[in-house]
C-alpha cells in the first residue's frame, strides 16, 4: 500500500480505514479477525474502478460488511469448540472514544457481548443500521436480502438487544469513580469495600482461552465472586497490581504479575455498583493493551 501513496484508491482506503475497522471489530468482536477483514477488503477495493464509484464511503463499508459475514458464520462455529467463555478482544482507546457515549456503549465488552447472541446476518444488520446509521437500501445490497427482509431483521435485533442490554447508561465521571473503588478494595482486600461496590447479582465472565486459569463458567452473585477472586488470589506467586486504563471506550483495570500484563477486566456499571466484569486472560487477545486503537463511526 506504500508504494502507492499517491494513488486515489489507496487515498481513499486509508481515510476510511478507522471506519472500516470499527465496523468489523463490533461484527466480529475481534481485532485480528477484524484486520484480516480489512485486508480482504483493500485487495477487493484495488480492483474496483473507483472513478466510477459514486459513493466511496457506502462502497467500503459494504466491501467490509460482506467480507465481515462471510468470516462471522466461519466463526461461529469455530467458537463453538473454544476452552471456556468467550470474550470479545478487548482494544486501548483513546479518551475521544470514551467523550463519545454513543461510540462508547457501541463497542463496550458489555454490549459486544449481547451482539454475540445474534445471528450472524442479524449483527451485521443491527451493527450497521443502530450504529452506523446505514439505509436500509444499502444494507440490503451488503447482506444480499430485500429491503422489507432487512426491516424485519433490524426490527428482531434490535427488540433482542434492547432486552439484555444494560437497564440504564451511566455518566463516564460514574463509571469511574465506581471502578476506582473497586480497585481500591481490590489492592486492599476490603472484602466489605468489594461487597459494597458489587451489586449482589453481579456477574463475572472471564476469558483464559485454555492458556490460563479462568472460570470454566460465569460467577454469579457478589459473595461467590469475592470467593473465587480470594481463592485465585492465594495461588498467585508473584505481586498483582492494577492500573486504571480505558478498555472499548470504557473504564476498566489492566491487572500485572510482577509488570506484566496478566489480564484486562472491564465492567459494566449501573445506579453506581458494578453488574458485570469481564476478565479477559487469553494472552492472544492481550496484544492490543500497549498502544490505543482508533476507532470511529464516521
Amino acid at each position: 500500500m506504500t508504494d502507492h501513496a499517491d494513488d486515489p484508491a489507496t487515498e481513499t482506503f486509508v481515510a476510511h480505514r478507522n471506519l472500516l475497522f470499527t465496523v468489523a471489530y463490533e461484527m466480529l468482536g475481534s481485532a485480528a479477525d477484524a484486520e484480516d477483514v480489512l485486508q480482504e477488503t483493500w485487495l477487493r477495493w484495488v480492483e474496483v474502478d473507483v472513478a466510477q464509484v459514486r459513493d466511496h464511503r457506502a462502497y467500503l463499508v459494504r466491501i467490509t460488511t460482506r467480507q465481515a459475514l462471510n468470516r462471522l458464520r466461519t466463526m461461529k462455529r469455530r467458537r463453538e469448540a473454544y476452552v471456556g467463555s468467550w470474550l470479545p478482544e478487548p482494544l486501548l482507546t483513546t479518551p475521544d472514544v470514551a467523550e463519545d457515549v454513543e461510540l462508547a456503549e457501541s463497542v463496550s465488552m458489555a454490549l459486544m457481548l449481547v451482539l454475540e447472541t445474534l445471528s450472524p446476518t442479524e449483527r451485521v444488520v443491527f451493527v450497521l443500521r443502530e450504529v452506523f446509521d446505514v439505509g436500509y437500501e444499502d444494507i440490503a445490497a451488503a447482506v444480499d436480502k430485500s429491503p422489507a427482509a432487512v426491516r424485519q431483521i433490524a426490527h428482531r435485533a434490535r427488540r433482542h438487544v434492547d432486552a439484555r442490554r444494560p437497564r440504564r447508561a451511566v455518566s463516564a465521571r460514574e463509571a469511574r469513580a465506581t471502578v476506582e473503588s473497586f480497585q481500591r478494595a481490590l489492592e486492599t482486600r476490603d472484602l466489605q469495600g468489594l461487597l459494597d461496590v458489587l451489586a449482589p447479582d453481579v456477574v463475572l465472565v472471564s476469558d483464559g482461552g485454555g492458556l490460563k486459569r479462568a472460570a470454566p463458567r460465569p460467577v454469579v452473585g457478589s459473595r461467590k465472586l469475592v470467593r473465587f477472586y480470594l481463592g485465585g488470589s492465594s495461588k498467585v506467586e508473584g505481586t498483582i497490581t492494577c492500573e486504571p486504563t480505558v478498555v472499548n471506550g470504557n473504564p476498566a483495570l489492566i491487572l500485572r504479575l510482577d509488570g506484566e500484563t496478566d489480564g484486562v477486566m472491564a465492567m459494566r456499571v449501573e445506579d453506581g455498583r458494578i453488574t458485570g466484569i469481564y476478565y479477559v486472560r487469553n494472552p492472544e487477545k492481550l496484544t492490543r493493551m500497549e498502544s490505543a486503537t482508533m476507532l470511529t463511526l464516521r
